[in-house]
């Protein structure tokens, strides 16, 4: 029987230093390198991922922006891309209109390049916090005479306190043919709303990638709101113990906190134990 492992990364195989520990990098690598089929699924994009997981040799397609883009990590491209359909995108600007410009920003593809639409006018201090935590050279200021959803959108964040978004997040569910997560941030108080594309999400990519490696069975690990599609779907569904009440709720069972690594001793004793079992009966 052949099981496939997801994780979350922040809250989850992350720890709240934003790092991964040195024995989760051990580990992980070596499971992989043993055999063990498992990838993540994240809300970052690649290229932010990347940075904290470069040295985990994952070998298998990885889920970014919440099942909006599908990355082979070690070739670095782009296998499925999701987009917003014409549709969605004249929609999605008369439904936000200028909010984007105070509270978030777009993410889109431009000449094959991701960027990140900014607004040039005054933000909240949620999106100011993010730019200040990001020195990120995909970020492009729009002009009051540009159009902020330039290029392919894929995605629209949007971050505040909760009771500025959560009338707009109400609005955004019940009006559109798209996906929206609204949760806390996992390091700050502020909240965020993101918008994506309909079917782009953690659940709906990881079915597809299962029917296409053939696995038999879906192990999740997770901390949040965006993490509850997958653990829907999954055959066994593990909570860190950080975790959002709704998500334990969820549960199969709740595993150590992600600052004791909890995922990865997780799998350290599945494998293990698997191996055993295997080696006793051949």
């Amino acid at each position: 029987m052949t099981t496939l492992y997801v994780t979350d990364l922040d809250g989850t195989l992350m720890r709240t230093d934003k790092t991964l520990s040195r024995y989760t990098l051990e580990t992980v690598n070596r499971l992989i390198d043993e055999g063990m089929l498992i990838t993540y699924a994240t809300a970052r994009l690649f290229q932010s991922a990347y940075e904290i997981t470069k040295d985990i040799h994952f070998n298998l397609p990885v889920i970014t922006r919440n099942g909006t883009v599908f990355v082979d990590p070690i070739k670095k491209n782009e296998i499925e891309i999701l987009q917003f359909s014409e549709q969605d995108m004249n929609n999605l600007k008369i439904l936000l209109g200028d909010k984007i410009r105070k509270f978030g920003f777009v993410t889109s593809y431009i000449d094959g390049k991701i960027v990140k639409n900014f607004g040039n006018r005054e933000i909240s201090d949620g999106l100011e916090n993010y730019t200040e935590d990001h020195n990120d050279k995909r970020i492009r200021i729009i002009n009051d005479d540009q159009d902020i959803f330039e290029g392919n959108v894929i995605y629209c964040t949007l971050i505040a306190k909760k009771q500025e978004l959560q009338p707009l997040y109400e609005e955004m569910r019940k009006a559109g043919n798209w996906e929206c997560v609204f949760s806390k941030d996992t390091y700050e108080e502020d909240y965020w709303l993101e918008i994506c594309p309909l079917n782009a999400t953690k659940a709906k990519v990881i079915l597809k990638f299962k029917e296409k490696m053939g696995c038999d069975r879906i192990v999740v690990f997770g901390d949040s709101v965006n993490d509850i599609s997958m653990f829907e779907i999954a055959d066994e569904a593990y909570a860190v113990e950080n975790a959002i009440d709704e998500l334990k709720e969820k549960a199969t069972s709740v595993i150590d906190d992600n600052d004791e690594d909890g995922v990865a001793k997780f799998l350290s004793e599945r494998w293990d134990g698997d191996k055993f079992v295997t080696d006793i009966d051949g």
